[in-house]
């Protein structure tokens, strides 16, 4: 095993069946990476919700997935088959930006991987922001039938979002400073 696992579970105790579980499963990844490639994971439970974090700090980028299921083992296997797809993704994007290549290992930076849909913006709106409060924002996103909104907060003068969550609740996104 080439990959160092940092695993940690919250509401979970990480116990030697996960960690194996986790270490054979995305032990799988190695294949792409050079030894040493640091794996940060963490399990946590709420309620019925089975959910594994997974990061993978690469030089100016961080690989990522994150799946809820409800059963560990099945949230382990989701986890690996996004990443690896991620890989192959956006392999070319990682390799233009040369100082991320050294974290790959050979043979996967030279194999040739059909390239996904890549990412087109097909539309492009402008908008007149107004100053409005969080509150009337989501009634605003609402109106509108939208599942989040942009708007300067009336508060910190700042553009935020205001989005849609599971059971009827909202998030605010507001710039860190």
């Amino acid at each position: 095993m080439y990959m160092k696992f940092i695993i940690v579970g919250k509401n979970i105790e990480v116990t030697p069946g996960l960690r194996s579980a986790v270490e054979d499963k995305i032990g799988k990844l190695e294949k792409y990476f050079n030894p040493e490639t640091e794996v940060h994971v963490t399990l946590s439970v709420e309620k019925d919700r089975q959910k594994i974090e997974v990061t993978i700090p690469v030089k100016g980028n961080i690989i990522r997935s994150e799946q809820v299921s409800n059963d560990m083992y099945v949230s382990i296997d989701l986890v690996e088959e996004i990443i690896e797809r991620q890989l192959k993704k956006y392999k070319n994007k990682l390799i233009s930006q040369k100082q991320a290549a050294s974290y790959f290992k050979q043979d996967f930076l030279e194999k040739e991987y059909m390239e996904e849909e890549e990412i087109k913006i097909i539309r492009s709106k402008k908008f007149d922001i107004k100053p409005m409060y969080p509150e009337d924002a989501c009634i605003q996103m609402e109106l509108l039938g939208h599942s989040f909104y942009v708007f300067c907060n009336a508060e910190t003068d700042q553009v935020n979002v205001v989005y849609k969550r599971k059971g009827n609740t909202y998030g605010l996104i507001e710039p860190e400073n």
